[in-house]
């Protein structure tokens, strides 16, 4: 019996010797706890997720410009000109058929049944000021804006926005006599020829949409220059004045001198 205890008592301590030999696992180290919940960090995931896509689609694609469709036309009056604008701007008709780009104009779409004209080759836009005289601006102005009419003969018209006739209502039209010269648009009659135009179609381009300038800058320059010529023209006019005056208190006194004068002779 006690040859017996004494050999499990050897295996248990032999058990035990080989359970300590043996190499031990690396425990995992239990995470800290966070006192954030479950939502909380899946409202914290998708936040990132929003600010990677909203910088990668920013960074990559661009916003696209505003982009009007129009053409590039020439204007046939139906006196047998076309309607051109020279380098330097000034405005007049030619019977030259050629393709020359004085006689292409960009027609811009700028609201329902409104347009710009643009020079192809100067880049300018043509106008109307308030006299009803044609100009050419390198800003688009309200003075730029021209509306575009169908005729009944098929024939095409375009008036100032701006202006027209104050006390009957009538518009002014951008017209072309038969001589080739431009016309004043208060002269200029939607019925007759002078008005009506064939837009000859180049080709359909995209533009941008011009910037409009307003003219109130311009009207205060023109308002001091003619402040500036009234101040010129003001000092003469006094000069005028007082030498008038010198002339009347000269011969006032004068008549006074006689009338003290005629009662010696008498008493004489």
């Amino acid at each position: 019996m006690a040859a017996l205890a004494s050999s499990l008592i050897r295996q248990k301590r032999a058990v035990k010797d080989d359970g300590q030999n043996r190499p031990v696992a690396n425990k995992r180290k239990p995470c800290p706890k966070s006192n954030k919940s479950l939502c909380q960090k899946q409202i914290l995931v998708l936040i990132s997720k929003v600010r990677l896509c909203g910088g990668r689609k920013g960074r990559n694609e661009k916003r696209p410009e505003p982009q009007l469709k129009g053409i590039v036309t020439r204007l046939y009056s139906q006196h047998g000109y076309y309607l051109q604008m020279q380098p330097d701007g000034t405005m007049d008709g030619t019977r030259d058929e050629g393709s020359s780009s004085v006689t292409q104009f960009n027609l811009i779409p700028v609201g329902l049944r409104i347009v710009a004209i643009q020079g192809a080759k100067t880049g300018l836009y043509l106008g109307m000021n308030s006299e009803g005289y044609l100009y050419t601006s390198e800003h688009f102005t309200p003075e730029c804006k021209f509306k575009e009419s169908v005729f009944e003969n098929y024939y095409v018209t375009y008036s100032s926005m701006l202006y027209r006739q104050s006390q009957s209502g009538r518009s002014w039209y951008i017209g072309i006599n038969r001589d080739g010269q431009v016309m004043k648009g208060n002269r200029v009659k939607k019925t007759k020829g002078a008005a009506h135009f064939l837009p000859k179609v180049i080709e359909v381009a995209m533009y941008k949409e011009p910037s409009l300038h307003e003219l109130v800058n311009e009207q205060k320059e023109k308002e001091k220059e003619k402040e500036k010529e009234r101040d010129k023209d003001s000092p003469a006019r006094k000069t005028v004045k007082t030498s008038e005056e010198r002339h009347e208190i000269t011969f006032s006194i004068k008549n006074c001198r006689k009338e003290k004068k005629a009662p010696k002779a008498d008493a004489s």
